[in-house]
């Protein structure tokens, strides 16, 4: 099975070539929907620009825009128009820019005013979401002073904000992290060539698929041993499921081992994409939990934490959220139903995070499937090739 490529480290690679002063290649580049609509954005000779459905997209277009001094207006889906924004606003408009919302404060669409950045220190709130943090770094070098970036407050997802150091860093970008202070001088992104990893969150579903299935072996390509990634950290969750993962030249094998736990805490804060699947995968093998740092679920494609309460209950697993970014599970059932369709409210994740609950219960039902093309397009080809019978109903 070879891994679709990052949808992470492609858009931002994307930034740091559009900023670059030397073009250079990017190899492996996610075909993602997120990452088409960011090409197309950057690509824009058009005063309107629409991200679609991509938060990474708007947030990262939105500072682009800023500090390339354009006049743009963007906009997005309904979803879009739902996700804050306001943090990485109130910063650039610090920085110098003129953002202004065209309908609900702090909220796209928005529009940049082409007036050039000029500011070189700036404080933002890190408990909303760290692709304005991102989004801040990625143009901090092409400052006039560089940029130095104060973080208040708990930082959420922060292995998002290490990656993107690590590509800036790739790119001959040097930059400095201490105690919630990043500093970035003046300098030039220069790059002979980059290569897109495999998406780890991603990989979450082939662990699921092994997790539930009686025996498996799957060999995953483009997985690398050491990644950039924050959702790496799923091979050590992994272990506990009964899931041993090795790393070979062919790909990560991933095989099933005893060792599966009773219960199980954990803290999503740093990387919230795989808590869906974590969660679908312990309801599933009978695991009790409790996730923390999970508040900000509640502000993604979806709010992710009623979905899967929602969802579950079809299957009939009852979840909690017991106080805020806190949820778990403590094998509390309730009747399943007997032909179940899974919504996925228009979220990628909630859509693959539930398909492989068809090991469990055959002719399960995924509505709005082709939502998976804003991550992983072939998703459902994948799953055929490893026979899984899907049919269009």
């Amino acid at each position: 099975m070879v891994l679709p490529a990052s949808k992470s480290i492609s858009n931002r690679l994307l930034i740091i070539k559009a900023l670059s002063s030397k073009d250079f290649s990017i190899e492996g580049l996610s075909d993602s929907d997120d990452t088409k609509a960011l090409q197309m954005g950057l690509q824009a000779t058009a005063d309107v620009v629409d991200t679609c459905d991509g938060g990474t997209t708007m947030r990262f277009l939105t500072a682009y825009f800023a500090a390339t001094a354009q006049a743009k207006t963007l906009t997005g889906s309904e979803s879009i128009k739902n996700r804050p924004i306001g943090g990485l606003v109130d910063a650039l408009n610090h920085l110098g820019a003129e953002i202004t919302y065209l309908e609900k404060t702090g909220y796209p669409p928005v529009q940049t005013s082409g007036k050039a950045l000029s500011g070189n220190t700036v404080e933002i709130n890190g408990s909303v979401s760290s692709q304005f943090i991102s989004a801040l770094l990625l143009v901090a070098p092409t400052l006039p002073e560089g940029l130095t970036i104060n973080i208040k407050g708990d930082i959420v997802s922060e292995p998002y904000i290490g990656m993107t150091l690590g590509l800036m860093k790739q790119a001959g970008v040097k930059s400095k992290y201490e105690k919630k202070t990043i500093s970035v001088a003046h300098q030039d992104y220069v790059s002979e060539g980059m290569t897109v990893e495999g998406d780890r969150s991603a990989a979450s579903y082939w662990y699921q698929i092994t997790a539930l299935a009686n025996e498996a072996e799957l060999v995953l390509q483009g997985m690398n041993e050491k990644s950039l990634q924050g959702d790496a950290i799923f091979t050590q969750m992994a272990n506990t499921l009964g899931i041993k993962t090795e790393f070979t030249p062919e790909g990560a094998v991933l095989s099933k081992i005893k060792n599966l736990c009773l219960t199980l805490w954990l803290d999503f804060n740093g990387t919230p994409d795989l808590l869906p699947t974590m969660a679908v995968i312990c309801c599933l093998k009978n695991i009790r939990f409790r996730f923390f740092g999970v508040q900000n679920l509640h502000f993604k494609e979806t709010d992710r934490i009623v979905a899967l309460h929602n969802e579950l209950m079809k299957l009939g697993f009852c979840i909690k959220e017991v106080q805020d970014g806190v949820i778990e599970w403590n094998g509390e059932r309730c009747e399943p139903q007997e032909a179940i369709s899974i919504a996925t409210y228009n979220d990628h994740r909630i859509a693959m995070a539930f398909a492989p609950a068809a090991i469990i219960f055959p002719g399960l039902q995924i509505e709005n499937p082709e939502v998976v093309d804003k991550s992983y397009p072939n998703f459902w080809n994948d799953l055929k090739s490893i026979g899984v019978t899907i049919v269009e109903v």
